[in-house]
C-alpha cells in the first residue's frame, strides 16, 4: 500500500494494474496456489526417493487419493483466500491518499519497525500477554518452516536430498520444541480468556475466538498424534527419540495391530491437514488477518510528520474543499482504513484511556471496531467485519456517525496512551480528531462550553477571554523585555509565555519563578506581551481549523518579521504546536520546553543548584504533550532530580503509561459531569505515594491536579501542587537562606508562597 499516492476512485488509464494492491494480492495467491499445485505433481513425474537413513519419506503410509486431495483443496483454498483478502484491500483502497511512500529517507525506519512488529517487541512491552503471543506466532512460524523444508526436500532429486542422518535428527527435535511451544501458548490463551478473563479482554469475547483457538488446539493435537502413530506405525525406530513428544507418544500404542496404527495415523492425518484448511478459511474473514496486516501496518508506521502533530489541512479561506474532516468511511485515508484490519482486539488502548476509566463513553478499541463495521458493511463487495457484532446491530449507509456518537468523540483528551501503547501501530487519535474537524466545522457540533472559549480565541486572542493588554501584567516589577513586533529580535531567546502563563493566577507564579531562574543563569530572554496570541492548540485539537489558522497565521507572520528562531515555552501545548504544527505553516522555529532548558543550564552550570535542597517527597506528574506526544520524559525528572535531599517517588501510572490530568484536547474548556472527574482520580494517585509536593510541567496539569488534590481534601501545606520551576527556585532560595542563617529552620515554600 506504500504507493498508493491517489485517491482511491482514481480511474486514470494510465493506472497500471499493479499499483492496485487488491490485485496484486489477488496475483500472489494466485501464485502460491498454482506453486503448491505444481509441488504436488512434479513428485509424480520425477519419482525421487531419498535412500539414505534415517530420513522420513513424504506422505509414508498416507494413500495416492488422499494425497491428491490434499494438493486439490489446499491449493484452492490460498486462491480462495487471496481472493477474499484482496476484498479487504480493495476496501482500504477507498480511503483518501495518505503519504506512506518508502524512499531512501525512511527506509531504514520502516524495517526497523517492521521488525519490532515481527519480532513481537511491541507486544512484549505487556511481558504476559506478549509471551504468549510470542509462543503462538513463532510456534505456528516454525512449525509452517518445518512443513516447508520437508517439502523443498521432497522436491529434490536423491543427490541433493539433505533431510537424513543427524540433520533429519535435528529437524525432528526442532519441529518437536516448535509445536510444545506453540501448544503451551494456546493453552495459556484458552486459559487466558477463559478462566483468568482480564477486563479488557472479557468485554469483547465473541464466538469466533473460541473456534479459532480450537482449530489451533486440533493443530497442534493432530500433529502430535500423527507424528506418534506415524513412528510406532514404523516400529518406533530409535532415531525418532528425537521426536521427544511423538516418540513418548508412540510408546501409548505399543502392540497395537498394524491395521490400527496405519488406520489411526491416516485419521490424524486428515485431522491435521482439515484444522489447517479450516484454518486457511478463518485467516481473511476473521481476526486472524492480523497475521499479515498487523505487520503490514507496523512497516507503515513511519510517517511524514511528528507524531505530536495533526494532519495539515490547506488554507480554509482560499481551498475548493466542500466538507472538513471525517463523517463518512471515505473521508478517511487509506492507513487509517487498513488500522481497522490490523487491529488484534487486545484492548490495551481501552485499559489506558482516562476517559474509559473514569465512566465517560468512550473506548477507544471500540472506535477502530465500529470504523471497520461501517467499512465492512458499506463495502462493494461485502466483507465481514472486524469482529462479529450483534445481529440487532443494522448499519444502513457508510456514516460513521451510524456507529460512532459525537459523545464519544468529544469524551477524548488527545492523551495519545492510547496509540502509544498499541502493539501493532492503530493511529486511533487521529481518527477522533478528524471525526471533530466534521463535527466542530461542517455541523457546529460542540459542547457548548467550548462556544465560549472559541469566541475568546476570536475575540480577545486567548481562551481565558482576557484583555490582551494584560498580557504582560504579571512582569510588572520584573526585569523582562517586552517588544514590539515592528522592531528586530535581538535577544537570544523568545520567552512564549502563553494564556495561563499570562492570565492564570497559578500559572503567573510559574512565569515569575522561571524568569527568576533565567535571570540567574544569565539568559537574555524577550516577551512579546500584548502582541502574543494563542498558538490555538486548544482550537485544532477540537476540530476548529478555521480558528486555528486566524490564530496561527498572524502568529507566524509577526515571528518571521521579527526574525525569531529560538523560543522558550512553558506550556507543552504551545510547544507541541510551536514545534510540530506550525512548520506546516511556514513557522520554523527551534523550540524548547523550559524543563529542557533548565536540565541544560543545570547540566552546563549555568544555573548554580549547588545549594539547592528540598527535604521533602516529591512526584512528578507526566504531561502528555510533553511526554507522550514528544517523548521528553528525562528532562523533568533530572531537574528535580538535582535538587539536594529530595526524596522522588514515581506514580504507579508513569512515563509512556502516566495517565492524563483530563485537560487536553480542550477539555480543558467543558465541563466533565459524567462519571468520576479524570483530575480527581490522577490526584488520588498523587496523594497516595506519600509526596508532600507533586510537579508538574504543564499549565493546565498544574490547574486540574491543584484542584483535584483539594478536591480530595488535601491543604496546600500537606501536598503543595506546583510547577517544577516553582520547586526549583524554592529548593534555590531555601538552600541559600541556610546557608546565610545556618542555625535557622528551614521555611519552606519560598517561590510559591
Amino acid at each position: 500500500m506504500s504507493t498508493h499516492d491517489a485517491p482511491a476512485n482514481d480511474a486514470s488509464p494510465t493506472k497500471a494494474w499493479y499499483r492496485t494492491p487488491h490485485k496484486l494480492v489477488l496475483a500472489v495467491g494466485i501464485f502460491m496456489g498454482l506453486f503448491t499445485l505444481a509441488s504436488g505433481i512434479i513428485p509424480q513425474l520425477t519419482k525421487w526417493h531419498g535412500t539414505k537413513e534415517p530420513a522420513r519419506e513424504v506422505f509414508d503410509g498416507i494413500p495416492g487419493a488422499l494425497q491428491v486431495a490434499f494438493y486439490t483443496v489446499i491449493p484452492v483454498l490460498l486462491v480462495w483466500g487471496a481472493f477474499a483478502f484482496s476484498n479487504r484491500v480493495r476496501n482500504w483502497e477507498r480511503g483518501a491518499p495518505d503519504r506512506r511512500k518508502t524512499t531512501k529517507k525512511n527506509v531504514k525506519n520502516r524495517l526497523r519497525d517492521f521488525r519490532a512488529g515481527a519480532y513481537m517487541q511491541t507486544l512484549l512491552r505487556d511481558s504476559a500477554a506478549g509471551l504468549m503471543h510470542s509462543m503462538i506466532y513463532f510456534g505456528f512460524m516454525v512449525l509452517l518452516g518445518v512443513t516447508t523444508v520437508l517439502e523443498i526436500d521432497h522436491q529434490l532429486p536423491e543427490e541433493l536430498k539433505f533431510l537424513h542422518g543427524t540433520t533429519y535428527m535435528a529437524y525432528s527435535f526442532i519441529g518437536d520444541l516448535a509445536g510444545l511451544v506453540f501448544m503451551v501458548g494456546i493453552v495459556w490463551a484458552i486459559v487466558r480468556r477463559y478462566v483468568q478473563r482480564p477486563y479488557r479482554i472479557r468485554i469483547k469475547t465473541k464466538p469466533e475466538h473460541a473456534i479459532i483457538l480450537g482449530v489451533f488446539l486440533l493443530i497442534g493435537l493432530s500433529g502430535f498424534f500423527a507424528e506418534a502413530f506415524r513412528i510406532a506405525e514404523a516400529g518406533s525406530p530409535s532415531h525418532e527419540k528425537w521426536s521427544f513428544i511423538g516418540y513418548p507418544l508412540a510408546q501409548l500404542f505399543d502392540g497395537a495391530s498394524e491395521h490400527t496404527l496405519s488406520t489411526w495415523h491416516q485419521i490424524m492425518w486428515i485431522t491435521h491437514v482439515v484444522a489447517f484448511a479450516a484454518f486457511l478459511v478463518l485467516l481473511p474473514i476473521t481476526m486472524l488477518r492480523h497475521i499479515f496486516t498487523s505487520p503490514l501496518n507496523m512497516y507503515l508506521k513511519d510517517r511524514d510528520r511528528p507524531k505530536g502533530a495533526m494532519r495539515a489541512m490547506p488554507n480554509l479561506t482560499e481551498t475548493s474543499l466542500e466538507s472538513f474532516g471525517a463523517s463518512v468511511v471515505e473521508d478517511f485515508t487509506w492507513k487509517q482504513l487498513l488500522d481497522t484490519d490490523a487491529c488484534t482486539m487486545c484492548g490495551r488502548c481501552t485499559s489506558v484511556c482516562p476517559a474509559h476509566a473514569t465512566g465517560k463513553p468512550l473506548d477507544p478499541r471500540e472506535i477502530v471496531l465500529k470504523t471497520g463495521e461501517v467499512m465492512a458493511a458499506s463495502a462493494n463487495p461485502q466483507v465481514t467485519p472486524p469482529l462479529s457484532i450483534d445481529k440487532e446491530i443494522t448499519i444502513s449507509a457508510n456514516s460513521l456517525f451510524d456507529r460512532i456518537t459525537a459523545e464519544e468523540v468529544w469524551s477524548c483528551t488527545s492523551c495519545r496512551a492510547c496509540d502509544e501503547i498499541c502493539p501493532v501501530n492503530i493511529e486511533i487519535l487521529d481518527k477522533i480528531l478528524d471525526m471533530r474537524r466534521y463535527l466542530s466545522l461542517m455541523e457546529s457540533n460542540f459542547p457548548s462550553e467550548l462556544g465560549n472559549a472559541y469566541r475568546a480565541m476570536e475575540n480577545q486572542g486567548n481562551p481565558w477571554g482576557m484583555n490582551q493588554g494584560e498580557r504582560a501584567d504579571w512582569a510588572n516589577g520584573l526585569d523582562v523585555a517586552v517588544v514590539d513586533p515592528g522592531d528586530p529580535f535581538s535577544a537570544e531567546y523568545l520567552y512564549w509565555v502563553g494564556c495561563a502563563g499570562s492570565f492564570d493566577d497559578k500559572n503567573k507564579k510559574v512565569t515569575q519563578a522561571m524568569a527568576n531562574l533565567l535571570r540567574r543563569a544569565g539568559i537574555e530572554v524577550a516577551i512579546l506581551g500584548p502582541s502574543e496570541m494563542c498558538t490555538g492548540d486548544s482550537a485544532r485539537r477540537s476540530g476548529n481549523e478555521y480558528l486555528f489558522q486566524m490564530l496561527a497565521m498572524p502568529n507566524i507572520e509577526m515571528l518571521n518579521g521579527m526574525g525569531v528562531k529560538k523560543i522558550i515555552t512553558q506550556c507543552p501545548h504551545c510547544f507541541n504546536t510551536l514545534k510540530n504544527e506550525y512548520p506546516q505553516l511556514g513557522g520554523e522555529y527551534e523550540v524548547v520546553h523550559h524543563t529542557q532548558l533548565l536540565e541544560s543550564l543545570i547540566a552546563s552550570g549555568k544555573l548554580d543548584v549547588s545549594q539547592a535542597t528540598l527535604e521533602e517527597r516529591l512526584t512528578y506528574h507526566d504531561s502528555c504533550y510533553l511526554g507522550r506526544h514528544n517523548d521528553v520524559y528525562l528532562a523533568p525528572r533530572k531537574v528535580v532530580g538535582s535538587i539536594k535531599g529530595i526524596e522522588v517517588v514515581e506514580m504507579q501510572r508513569n512515563g509512556t503509561k502516566g495517565m492524563c490530568c483530563g485537560a487536553g484536547g480542550a477539555r480543558m474548556w467543558m465541563e466533565e459531569s459524567v462519571g468520576v472527574k479524570v483530575n480527581d482520580e490522577r490526584a488520588v494517585e498523587a496523594i497516595s505515594t506519600g509526596a508532600s509536593r507533586v510537579a508538574t510541567a504543564c499549565p493546565f496539569c498544574y490547574i486540574m491536579l491543584d484542584d483535584g488534590v483539594k478536591a480530595a481534601g488535601k491543604e496546600e501545606n500537606e501536598v503543595k501542587v506546583a510547577d517544577i520551576a516553582i520547586h526549583l527556585l524554592d529548593a534555590i532560595e531555601a538552600g541559600e537562606a541556610k546557608l546565610a542563617h545556618p542555625d535557622a529552620p528551614l521555611q519552606q515554600p519560598v517561590a510559591g508562597d
